[in-house]
């Protein structure tokens, strides 16, 4: 799985916990908090998610604050 591949997947959860957000506007660079407005609510429900989708584990000490940084995460992660 490619980077590319992964923020695909990263948008289509996304829309879920963001339906308003313009997906087009969401990339690698993207700041998941000022730009995408993810509060802690938000980071939650992603996060389960993509543990779902992904078939990963977050810590407890994960903290994230772009897009790639989770995308860089899931990819370590699997292997």
């Amino acid at each position: 799985m490619n980077k590319e591949e992964i923020l695909a997947g990263l948008k289509e959860i996304i829309s879920i916990v963001k339906p308003k957000l313009d997906l087009q506007n969401v990339t690698m660079k993207s700041q998941l908090v000022s730009e995408l407005g993810i509060d802690s609510l938000s980071m939650l429900l992603v996060a389960l998610a993509v543990e779902e989708k992904f078939k990963i584990k977050f810590d407890s000490a994960s903290y994230f604050n772009t897009v790639e940084e989770v995308c860089d995460f899931i990819i370590a992660a699997k292997k």
